[in-house]
């Protein structure tokens, strides 16, 4: 079996307040849940499983990469200036309110809910 990305448990600050945020953001159907998780499933089976760090205040930041396509990079990036969620074309957020045409996509980079570094990209890397 070649190996693929299974899942990975995001720390939030509110784990239902997260799932939400990404779930409307990428129009993603509402996932079962157990245990302290609040799960979304991506395509190809991808779980992001979102939970409550009990004892722990302060979150690191995390950076989380999507790939989607241009329709729905659309869609979400009007969902992100309509909400008014602060936004950057590059990674070291100079340039706000914009997006970039890096890799022959495009691409932008915000925070959730829980202070993690999303990035959004029409094209991979590589």
């Amino acid at each position: 079996m070649p190996v693929t990305f299974n899942h990975t448990i995001i720390p939030a600050k509110n784990r239902d307040e997260s799932a939400r945020f990404f779930r409307t953001l990428f129009e993603i159907s509402e996932t079962p849940s157990w245990g302290p998780f609040t799960n979304i499933q991506l395509d190809e089976g991808v779980l992001l499983q979102f939970a409550e760090l009990p004892g722990v205040d302060q979150i690191p930041m995390h950076h989380y990469a999507f790939l989607v396509d241009d329709d729905l990079f659309d869609r979400a990036y009007s969902r992100l200036q309509a909400g008014g969620i602060e936004h950057w074309a590059d990674p070291q957020l100079t340039r706000p309110g914009e997006t970039n045409t890096e890799h022959g996509g495009r691409g932008v980079y915000f925070t959730d809910p829980a202070g993690h570094a999303i990035e959004m990209i029409t094209k991979p890397y590589l």
